[in-house]
């Protein structure tokens, strides 16, 4: 089968592997579409993974065609998505339902060969089932929607609280259609790339700012008659919408951290004072909640899919065959055109 691996820093080769065989317990997916994910990038050509060689993804989806002893013949056939964390079930946060936690976990895509392969074993435990409906486009959607959801749920969003969202790129957006799907009164976006900023408001999000050229505190503002955010999420790792998130709630309010920083995050010093003076709250968050007690994000992020009140397809800006995953990652990295959503697809669905 075809798989496209990281052999060094900066160098993805698409290569032919032997097929996996599903062992006791898992069953083996016929991957149809699998996300670059922002993280992949600094993976790739900064950091390295785990090991080498390794296929990245870890967002992915795709059809089950063959199962382990002790399967049920029912799951053949079936659309699921993946849940990519391989949680240890032995510490103390496993066994409390808490996976994400997990202090010796595997992880699918990172620790372990993921979704930018033809075929991957899957243990029963991380599947997430799919209706007929969703696509396996919006499949492959589920894990970092699900992440977005998990942002919404730790700022503890009321019925008419208004959000601020530094950063407009798929996460953010996601984080907006959570935060209208739980009823925010006023959801603003700020970025400070003009075609981001272009493409949220394409979308159908009508408060957005680039926070380059209008300060965020004024347009929010603005926006909310002159108070401040209750929530305001950092989704881009970067110390200036750290600063300006904090700067950005009234009094009480609440910042949640979504960005993966890759440098120290900073503070103004009047920004601190002014926050000890909010007495807000600063709120970290990792991955999302899998358990089933007492709800499984996942479930509920591909319920909201079928259900068709979260809109992920107008996410998608590229889709490209396996043969072209090389090409759309170098895409990503040197920002050489406008994406929202990278997706590796099956050539049945392209």
């Amino acid at each position: 089968m075809k798989a496209v691996e990281l052999v060094s820093i900066g160098e993805l080769t698409l290569v032919d592997k032997a097929q996996p065989t599903p062992k006791a317990g898992e069953v083996l997916i016929k991957i149809m579409a699998c996300g670059i994910c922002g993280s992949d990038i600094p993976r790739t050509f900064v950091t390295g993974s785990y090991h080498f060689p390794t296929v990245l993804g870890h967002e992915f989806s795709g059809e089950i065609v063959a199962l382990g002893e002790g399967v049920a013949e029912s799951y053949l056939g079936k659309k699921a998505a993946v849940f990519p964390l391989l949680p240890c079930n032995t510490c103390e946060f496993c066994r409390s339902g808490n996976y994400a936690q997990c202090t010796d976990y595997n992880y699918f895509g990172s620790r372990t060969d993921g979704g930018f392969e033809e075929y991957l074993a899957v243990p029963l435990f991380n599947l997430v089932l799919l209706e007929d409906q969703v696509s396996f486009e919006e499949g492959a959607m589920v894990e970092p929607a699900t992440v977005a959801q998990h942002v919404i749920n730790k700022a503890q969003l009321s019925l008419g609280d208004s959000i601020v969202i530094f950063g407009a790129g798929p996460i953010g957006v996601m984080v907006a259609q959570w935060a209208q799907i739980n009823g925010a009164g006023k959801v603003i976006l700020a970025d400070i790339d003009q075609t981001k900023v272009d493409f949220a408001k394409k979308i159908g999000f009508e408060f957005v700012c680039n926070s380059a050229e209008v300060s965020a505190e004024d347009f929010i503002k603005e926006m909310l008659n002159g108070k401040l955010a209750d929530v305001a999420v950092e989704a881009t790792g970067a110390s200036a919408a750290f600063d300006q998130c904090v700067q950005s709630i009234r009094a009480f309010g609440r910042v949640v951290l979504l960005g993966n920083p890759h440098s120290d995050m900073l503070l103004q010093q009047k920004t601190y004072d002014q926050f000890m003076r909010k007495e807000g709250t600063i709120v970290g968050m990792f991955n999302s909640v899998y358990d089933k007690i007492p709800k499984n994000e996942w479930q509920i992020t591909a319920q909201a899919i079928a259900n068709g009140s979260l809109k992920l397809s107008p996410l998608i800006t590229h889709k490209v065959p396996i043969e072209g995953l090389i090409e759309a990652f170098d895409i990503v990295h040197e920002k050489k055109e406008f994406y929202n959503k990278v997706l590796m697809v099956h050539e049945d669905i392209l």
